[in-house]
């Protein structure tokens, strides 16, 4: 989708427009969503990070996802100078900005996932961009502890966000540089959450969502007291209940034992699971790192022995979603297939 057919669909008579979620759990889902609801959640992330009129927002998300779509509808409710540049792994590279006017130009405010970021930390020139613009958030993807170190002495700010195609983009941040950095999101002015009896979060946000929206995220809540004595409700994520591995009995959550290997496994990896007969789940590795001898050893270090993967498989690339998170049940069907032919 190109911006200009956006912009035609947005100015159409029509009070709704049609969304995909973004597959990381299973097969993008079609999702209708109001106009006016969109602006609300443009609106709330503009006051929030004290937006004004003619201040510059950098859109290099596609379009066929909500991110791409809130940062054109910000633009619009904001009256903000958006930059349009083809998305790609560097979007501040001198390529990719060659399709504005000014490469040099001063970014107000942007949104990126994980990798776009990443990749422009390598590059001396785009760091410099990257660390120029004023408001930076960062969606779509984990976000680990070498990345949040590497941002951590940003001089403007730099956010990770929290929301879903549902929410119609993020309905709560937590900054990531800073001397205010913290692993506890903090809610939107008129946003409540709450866990249900599974420990999941439920997210109340009227005027982005017309019904409370009970996530497959596993969280926990925190209150701290304002300084008009109100309690306001932070959360931190645990992971997703669909990433829950019941290996003999213990409950594993994919995304901790990813988290602790991490900062030592340098290439792409996974960990997901298969059936077994004796323990109900075994724990799967899925490496693209040829040496399995390699990645169990540091497994054996680096993880509790209950937490350990029961097979380690190769493979030459991860599935991934349009969006670049990992395709959670493409991955879990890789594991099984090569499992069974191994059996």
């Amino acid at each position: 989708m190109t911006l200009q057919d956006f912009l035609s669909e947005w100015h159409n008579d029509k009070p709704e427009i049609l969304v995909h979620t973004s597959g990381s759990t299973g097969k993008p889902k079609p999702l209708w969503v109001e106009k006016q609801r969109m602006l609300n959640s443009a609106r709330i992330t503009c006051d929030f990070l004290d937006l004004k009129t003619g201040d510059t927002a950098l859109l290099c998300m596609p379009l066929e996802y909500i991110a791409g779509k809130m940062m054109v509808v910000r633009s619009i409710e904001r009256s903000l100078c958006l930059l349009s540049v083809t998305p790609s792994g560097h979007p501040l590279s001198d390529k990719s900005l060659s399709e504005v006017t000014n490469p040099d130009e001063e970014i107000t405010f942007a949104a990126m996932v994980p990798l776009q970021v990443y990749n422009s930390l390598q590059v001396p020139k785009e760091r410099d961009r990257l660390r120029r613009i004023r408001h930076l958030i960062i969606g779509g993807g984990a976000i680990d502890e070498k990345l949040s170190a590497a941002l951590h002495d940003f001089p403007n700010f730099v956010w990770s966000t929290y929301g879903m195609t549902e929410t119609l983009s993020h309905i709560a941040l937590r900054q990531l540089n800073g001397p205010d950095a913290s692993e506890w999101y903090k809610p939107f002015d008129g946003v409540k959450v709450w866990l249900n009896e599974e420990g999941c979060l439920v997210i109340d946000a009227p005027a982005v969502c017309s019904h409370p929206l009970v996530t497959n995220d596993r969280a926990e809540i925190r209150l701290s007291n304002t300084e008009n004595g109100l309690n306001t409700s932070y959360f931190r994520i645990l992971g997703r209940k669909d990433n829950v591995i019941d290996s003999g009995g213990i409950k594993i959550q994919i995304e901790e034992v990813e988290h602790l290997l991490k900062s030592s496994l340098t290439t792409d990896f996974a960990i997901t699971s298969c059936p077994d007969q004796r323990f109900g789940e075994a724990i799967v590795l899925l490496t693209t790192q040829n040496d399995i001898d390699a990645t169990k050893n540091l497994c054996q270090q680096l993880l509790p022995k209950f937490w350990q993967p029961r097979f380690y498989f190769y493979v030459p690339s991860l599935p991934k979603t349009g969006n670049g998170k990992p395709a959670r049940e493409e991955i879990r069907n890789v594991a099984r297939q090569i499992n069974k032919s191994k059996a």
